[in-house]
């Protein structure tokens, strides 16, 4: 019957993966079959079939993302998403809660693999608001789940259903807009909620994505018992005898971790050990994330060529699974490190090759253009080409106003701030480092750049040298931010190559405006060493 409604060109036949045929109903002939089954009455039934078998291919496919099928599930849920969308909208339309919760929990890990974080903020929106908000007063503290939401076909059982809301809140949270001013001080009360909850040890808390109930702590600043968590979290996977989830654990850890100079040591072994248990597991998507983690870790510690080795591999292991997106991220990384170690020439073409391929796009939802934008800025600005800098800047700017963390935008004026200080616009600089110190504060902002208050002081000091009559009020706040930034950078903070250039910089500035009085200049060092970051950055 197939065979003959493709001869009478009803149906159109292609050939889809590995030789199968793949048919398609032209739009005139699916209106005319809509009309027939309505007809008939079995629309609801038919209708019901189809979600049933597109959910159960969606559920089932979701774990097959984890391991050495990944490729294959990756690409049966590329070529079945129109389908499963479908199901999606006829489970939310029908107010089905368990089927819209099962199918979104299926669908997640695919949606962050492919970058469709919109798509994502989406369903996962319809899905909350099928149910009560799981973290509203009173609080309960969760018990233990040891079956995933998504281990069996729907209807959940309760105690399920309810992790299951859990669940998607906390991945709407990662889902977040994080481009507003408010959303952090809207979200305050949400996150002691979470942490009311959720505890370490629990088996729901060492799976995705309950894991990323640890970052309401991140959020709310108490970065100790984060700290905690994670450790507590690492033991009880090792306890439970999870081995995806303890190297999941281990490669989120390692991410908090690499950014200190303290404990970047520490996230190469967790990286380390998180790649043996994803190599040996086969999941290529993991392993190209903890070997970004690992590289960043070595990137703090100065190990610019590890740093690159550890790119290059991750960027090899993206491409392999032909995540586009995340292989721009990781060749925008790459390209940083090759700029470090006397390939510059070829770490400038990658970012100029990351930019060329998102021609036509604005950059949003595609943070890995700003961000090249920016590292080629602080580049170009090196090499003493202040006009191309500014450009990219200027992009990077307009780029993150519609995307990018608070955070980032940060960066971008610090970057201006310093350009200002290269070109001697000493006065237009000291506003933009004001500015900028105001995207220092939050608690993701210690996290992604625990030292960038501490830099943002070098650029301070910087302007109010250029600014000062030699002796002045301002020669002396300059010395004091010298020392200010001593004592304000993390413990072990390893300058890179950009920020050692910068300290040399101000200090000789610093001591010209002093009329080169060096005893003069070490005591108000000590002076400003003792200052908090909030007295530090009256002085600008």
């Amino acid at each position: 019957m197939l065979g003959s409604l493709v001869d009478k060109s009803l149906v159109v036949a292609a050939p889809g993966a590995e030789g199968a045929m793949r048919y398609r109903m032209l739009e005139t002939i699916h209106e005319y079959a809509s009309e027939r089954l309505d007809e008939a009455g079995e629309r609801a039934q038919t209708e019901r079939r189809h979600l049933v078998h597109y959910r159960e291919l969606a559920r089932t496919t979701d774990p097959l993302l984890r391991g050495a099928a990944q490729r294959t599930a990756l690409d049966t849920l590329r070529r079945e998403y129109e389908n499963i969308r479908t199901a999606l909208r006829r489970a939310h339309a029908a107010r089905d809660e368990h089927e819209t919760l099962c199918l979104v929990l299926s669908l997640t890990w695919y949606w962050q693999m492919v970058d469709q974080r919109i798509e994502a903020r989406q369903w996962l929106a319809n899905a909350a608001e099928l149910g009560p908000d799981p973290f509203a007063a009173p609080v309960r503290p969760a018990e233990p789940v040891h079956r995933r939401c998504t281990d069996g076909p729907p209807p959940m059982p309760d105690a399920v259903l309810v992790e299951a809301r859990r669940e998607v809140g906390l991945l709407g949270l990662l889902n977040t807009d994080l481009s507003t001013e408010e959303w952090l001080s809207e979200r305050e009360s949400w996150f002691e909620s979470v942490a009311g909850v959720y505890r370490p040890g629990l088996p729901q808390t060492c799976r995705y994505p309950g894991v990323f109930w640890v970052l309401t702590l991140l959020f709310t600043g108490d970065e100790e018992r984060l700290a905690r968590a994670l450790d507590e979290t690492v033991a009880a996977c090792e306890e439970f005898g999870y081995e995806w989830e303890l190297a999941s654990v281990l490669q989120l850890r390692a991410n908090m971790r690499a950014n200190r100079g303290a404990s970047a040591e520490a996230a190469v072994r967790d990286a380390d050990r998180a790649l043996v248990v994803f190599q040996r597991l086969g999941d290529v998507w993991s392993t190209a994330e903890t070997l970004s983690a690992r590289g960043e870790a070595n990137e703090r510690l100065g190990r610019f060529g590890a740093a690159v080795a550890d790119f290059t591999q991750a960027t090899v292991y993206a491409e392999g699974l032909g995540a586009l997106h995340h292989m721009a991220v990781l060749r925008v990384r790459l390209a940083q490190n090759l700029m470090e170690v006397g390939r510059a020439e070829e770490g400038e073409a990658i970012l100029h090759e990351v930019l060329s391929g998102s021609e036509g796009e604005d950059g949003s939802g595609h943070h890995e253009v700003p961000v090249a934008r920016l590292f080629l800025a602080i580049w170009l600005g090196r090499t003493g080409r202040v006009a191309e800098a500014r450009t990219q800047l200027r992009l990077a700017r307009e780029q993150f106003r519609s995307e990018a963390m608070l955070v980032f935008r940060g960066f971008v004026k610090d970057a201006e701030a310093w350009l200002d200080v290269e070109e001697g616009l000493y006065g237009q600089g000291r506003e933009r480092v004001r500015e900028a110190l105001a995207y220092t504060t939050s608690p993701m902002a210690r996290l992604v750049a625990p030292e960038m208050a501490a830099v943002q002081l070098l650029i301070g000091a910087r302007c109010l040298a250029g600014l000062a009559p030699e002796g002045g009020t301002l020669a002396r706040d300059a010395a004091r931010l010298l020392g200010a930034y001593e004592g304000l950078v993390p413990a072990g903070h390893i300058r890179a190559p950009f920020e050692a250039e910068l300290y040399e910089t101000a200090q000789k500035e610093a001591l010209t405006a002093l009329g080169g009085d060096e005893s003069r200049l070490a005591a108000l060092r000590a002076e400003g060493a003792a200052l908090s970051r909030e007295e530090a950055a009256s002085l600008i």
